[in-house]
């Protein structure tokens, strides 16, 4: 499959959530993914973007650039966000015990647990000042 790379800068705000994901649909619908395939990816997509969002330069704005690439055969799709705000790995906190009763779990973590659970591959690096977040899954 021929290689399809595309990037959108957009202001890291709750606010731009339905156009990130309309960016991301769109490459995907273009290359064929099926319902399922884009339904996991846009879970994992919002997860990223809200922390992004409400994190990475509170109280204040900044912007988040989002990377698409589709390559492969079968199929994979890789998205990369990058931001310059407070370095965070959302990685590094340990998954949730799902399978304690809710009112003894620890509040929050739980999105990147299910992003983790929808996406084949996570890796997060913080370099020249910029936290850099990947994720990849093999579409069908």
């Amino acid at each position: 499959m021929e290689m399809l790379t595309r990037e959108l800068e957009t202001a890291a705000a709750v606010s731009e959530l339905d156009n990130v994901i309309d960016f991301v649909d769109g490459q995907l619908e273009a290359v064929g993914c099926s319902i399922d395939s884009q339904m996991q990816i846009e879970l994992a997509v919002e997860e990223i973007f809200v922390n992004i969002a409400s994190y990475a330069y509170a109280p204040g704005i900044g912007n988040a650039a989002i990377k698409i690439r589709i390559y492969g055969e079968p199929p994979t799709v890789e998205i990369t966000f990058t931001d310059h705000g407070v370095r965070y790995d959302p990685l590094a906190k340990e998954d949730p015990d799902i399978d304690l009763p809710a009112g003894e779990r620890e509040v929050g973590g739980l999105g990147i647990f299910l992003a983790k659970k929808n996406m084949d591959e996570m890796a997060y690096e913080y370099r020249d000042g910029m936290n850099i977040f990947t994720m990849k899954k093999v579409i069908n």
